[in-house]
């Protein structure tokens, strides 16, 4: 079998059964797991998966530009938008991650609505302007120009000073192995740190963001209170973690 076919194959297992395990690659093709190994490795270079233990999972797809997604699942973005504005108490602080979901999040939300929303995307901050009785806090810090936030130490020493009741938080893979991933140390980081200084933290998860994974921890699944997607509660999704169906 040529290289180009076996990683072919490789890619269509892993869309097939979500995972890959090197050991019974190698026998089921009667080849070395070094071969496996070091097909896996150009694969995760490409993009095409992540890494584990053992094995690989599959990649996020949605590690694109700012501008580019905001193409995507527009209307499933829709609805997680509408189903995660009823979250919002009137009084409550919220801290509000960058992304394009939380653009339609903020569309959602009811005008007249009081609370104050935290975040460190300029973009939400700016699209939050006819929302007249919500206070907004902008944090700053270098722009990660991938998603359109702030970033680094600032940002962080900020959000570390904080208490919220509510954190909506942005991910780009929720997977039942390797919990609510991104795809860069830094921004993992200050994810993290919101998690933690927030009561509840909520993922509003389109289709694409659902068994697949990046590189970096920000939580595992068990430190979610909420998760919302456009369809059934997935099986995988630890008890103790609410399910809203947009």
């Amino acid at each position: 079998m040529l290289t180009s076919q076996r990683k072919a194959l490789l890619l269509d297992r892993l869309g097939r059964d979500g995972r890959l395990v090197a050991s019974d690659l190698a026998a089921d093709l009667g080849i070395s797991e070094d071969t496996i190994r070091r097909d896996l490795r150009d694969l995760a270079a490409q993009g095409r998966l992540v890494r584990v233990h053992g094995g690989a999972l599959p990649a996020s797809p949605t590690h694109r530009p700012f501008q580019a997604r905001l193409a995507m699942e527009a209307a499933a973005k829709a609805r997680l938008g509408k189903a995660g504005a009823t979250l919002i108490r009137p009084g409550q602080v919220v801290i509000m991650d960058g992304g394009t979901t939380h653009l339609a999040l903020v569309a959602a939300m009811p005008r007249d609505i009081g609370c104050t929303i935290v975040t460190h995307s300029p973009a939400i901050a700016a699209a939050l302007e006819e929302h007249s009785n919500v206070e907004v806090i902008l944090i700053g810090g270098r722009i990660f120009r991938h998603s359109m936030v702030a970033s680094g130490p600032i940002a962080q020493e900020a959000f570390s000073r904080l208490h919220a009741d509510l954190c909506f938080l942005g991910v780009t893979g929720l997977h039942p192995q390797t919990g609510a991933t991104t795809g860069d140390a830094e921004e993992a980081a200050l994810k993290t740190t919101m998690t933690r200084v927030a009561a509840e933290t909520v993922v509003l998860a389109t289709d694409d963001k659902l068994r697949v994974t990046s590189p970096w921890l920000v939580t595992p699944l068990s430190g979610l209170a909420s998760v919302v997607t456009c369809g059934g509660r997935p099986d995988w999704l630890p008890d103790a973690v609410d399910h809203l169906d947009a």
